[in-house]
Order: structure tokens, then sequence, then C-alpha cells
């Protein structure tokens, strides 16, 4: 007797922002899937300036006469950032299920599907992921998550697994999740520029479970122009970024404080040797214990003068740059 499939109807959001030239890829990929249920697709123009919309609309009206089936729909807004535009999404959303996926980034064909599966498999969860492929330089590698290497799917500790290589256990590409959680989470925050996703599954997972499977069926694309990409080399005000963010009551969880301390010790590096932020900076670091961590950020904040670590760091990037082009 074959294996029973339950199907799942799935909104899945995608924002758009300048990015046309990716938009093929990206949509071919969500229509190419194996996933046989009904599912939705709901495009949300942010502004874009360069011909994005035309070709998402041009590519929806084909493809909704080629795959009859699958919705298409087009949201427009003024330029106001991805959060909004993935709230915007799921406020157009009528299934009670949430995929969402960068308009230049794609799936492998069976990520519904399986992710489909999944969820049945671990009805009581929260929030549902994936592994995933990191994309830099025409190769692929798969993502590093801190998860034991023969784990195959299950439930995981969130801040644990993450902690482990600061490698996003969860990702806008590789996730599902009900819609009904997303909305008590009130969706992501617009104010934030950078994080926005870390922030919002953070709070998903430290009161939902938050359940994995360990099988790379995303591509996060990283050979996307730096100025298209959030953390590309941009140094935030505090109120855009997550780490300056309050995390309140999560803070007296121990393993959400290693994690927290941990992404802000790599992260606030930058603004550390730049004088950016300082005030901010400065308060944070004076509440770590830098000898819980990793012994490099000894030297880093307490023992370097900055301009000599903004130095190295430059010569580690410079070092990166010619290595990738050395590869490539």
């Amino acid at each position: 007797m074959a294996e029973k499939t339950f199907q799942k109807e799935i909104s899945i959001v995608i924002p758009v922002y300048n990015v046309e030239k990716y938009l093929s890829r990206c949509l071919d990929s969500v229509l190419n899937q194996s996933y046989d249920s009904d599912y939705e697709v709901i495009c949300v123009d942010d502004g874009s300036t360069d011909g994005s919309l035309s070709v998402v609309e041009s590519l929806c009206y084909e493809l909704s006469h080629t795959y009859l089936k699958t919705k298409f729909y087009i949201v427009s807004q003024k330029n106001s950032g991805v959060s909004t535009a993935r709230n915007n999404g799921v406020k157009s959303a009528r299934y009670p299920y949430l995929c969402f996926l960068d308009a230049d980034d794609w799936w492998e064909p069976t990520f519904l599907e399986e992710m489909s599966r999944f969820i049945d498999e671990f009805p009581q969860a929260g929030i549902y992921g994936t592994g995933y492929y990191i994309v830099k330089n025409g190769r692929k590698r798969v993502a590093p998550v801190g998860v034991d290497t023969d784990f195959e799917k299950g439930i995981i500790d969130y801040c644990k697994v993450y902690a482990r290589t600061l490698c996003m256990p969860l990702t806008s590409i590789s996730i599902a999740v009900p819609k009904h959680i997303f909305e008590q989470a009130n969706g992501f925050k617009p104010a934030l520029k950078l994080g926005e996703d870390f922030d919002l599954w953070v709070r998903i997972a430290m009161n939902h479970t938050v359940a994995y499977l360990n099988k790379p069926l995303a591509y996060y694309n990283q050979d996307v122009e730096l100025q298209n990409r959030a953390i590309g080399g941009k140094l935030y005000k505090p109120s855009e970024h997550m780490l300056f963010s309050d995390y309140g009551v999560f803070m007296q969880n121990t393993d959400f404080h290693y994690l927290y301390e941990r992404l802000a010790l790599y992260g606030l590096l930058p603004y550390y040797y730049n004088n950016v932020n300082k005030i901010e900076v400065d308060s944070i670091l004076s509440q770590i214990d830098l000898s819980k961590h990793d012994g490099i950020y000894v030297w880093y904040y307490k023992r370097l003068p900055r301009w000599v670590v903004r130095l190295w760091q430059k010569t580690l990037k410079t070092l990166s740059i010619i290595k990738n082009r050395i590869i490539k």
C-alpha cells in the first residue's frame, strides 16, 4: 500500500525589490514543485525602480495561464523594506501555512512536498525548517547548521543549535510557519533592516517547538550585488539592527543569552572598530564575560587598538576577495 501523503494549503510570499534578473529562476523553482496540492504565490513589489514589477507582472500573467491550479497575486507598495513587504504579503494570504522565498533565491523541486510531509510528522511544532545551500561564486555548499552529523529530522533546541556554528537553522527561504503563529508573533518588525528574520524566528522559537529537516532544499544566493544585500558591509542605526533590540525576558534564558552574546561579539565588531553606535556597543560589550567565548575576542575587544583591529579585518577581507577571484 502506497504511503499516504497529507497535503497542506500553502501561501508563498515573495518580496520583490530591484531583482529583475533573478525573478525568472525564483518563480520557475516555485512552479516546478512536485507538490500537487493547492498553493498560492504572492509577489510583493516594494517600490522597485528597475524593471522588476514589469517582469513579475509578465511572468505571473504567463504562468497563471500555464499553471491553472496555482494562483498568482501581485501586491504593490511604496518602498518600505522587506519586513513590511512580507507582512503585507501575509495579510493577503488565504491559506493556513506560510512559506517565504526571496526573489534572488530558489528551491529544490521537492521543497513544498517534503515540507508538507514534515509538518504531518511533527504537528505540534510552531515552525519548521530545512537545510539549505549557500551559493557563492557560482558554487554551492551545504550550510553548516549546528546539528549533529547523523541528525536527520526532529525537534531541535534552536538556540543551542544556532550557537554551535552561528549558521542560521531557520532562514526566510527555508521555513514553513502556521499563519496563526506568525500573526500571534506580530510578524516581522518593520523598523529592522538587519536580522528581521532572526528576530521573528527567535520570538517564535522561544514560545513554540522547532522542527528541523536536515536536508538542503533551498538555495541562499550570496552572489547578489552587495548594495542589494542587508549584510553587504552597511552599518545600521541601533533601531535598524536586531543586535540592539531589547530581548527582555529572553535574556534570562541561558541558551538564548549565550547565543546572543556570540552573535554580538561577531556582529558588532565593525561597529566597534569604526566607532559607530559607540555608546550602545560599549554598553552591550560591557555585559559580556569574554572568558566564556572564543579567545580571539579578547584580542579584538581588549588588547589590540581599534585601528589595528580595523586594519586586520580589512586585510582578511582583501585576502578573501583575492581567494574567491582565484577560485572563480
